[in-house]
């Protein structure tokens, strides 16, 4: 893992320096803080693009699974609609008749 810098506590110290510092010593002390912030702006721009793509994936997910559930729930709701009504479809009618008439042991006289 990237090893990150900590920011330098300046807030207390400018706080209790504030009064003993010299213009030149602020000035530094700004350009640290700004040294330290631009160092970090790398870091934290490939943070966001991996946050960014995280979202994408999920969002797909969610997005497929929503899809997923469409499609179930519209089976169900074909399925119940042909048992309270009585009505199979054609290609069911005619699955279950060609599977009425259908083996797997061959009969003695076909092979003959």
């Amino acid at each position: 893992m990237t090893k990150v810098k900590e920011m330098p506590n300046v807030a207390e110290e400018v706080v209790n320096e504030e009064a003993t510092l010299s213009k030149e010593e602020l000035e530094q002390r700004r350009k640290e803080i700004t040294t330290f912030y631009k160092e970090n702006i790398k870091n934290l721009k490939v943070q966001l693009e991996y946050e960014k793509l995280l979202t994408d994936i999920e969002k797909t997910r969610a997005e497929r699974l929503q899809a997923q559930m469409f499609v179930a729930q519209t089976y169900a709701q074909q399925n119940a609609n042909e048992a309270a009504t009585g009505n199979t479809s054609e290609a069911a009618e005619e699955f279950e008749t060609a599977k009425e008439g259908r083996t797997l042991k061959r009969k003695a006289d076909e092979t003959a």
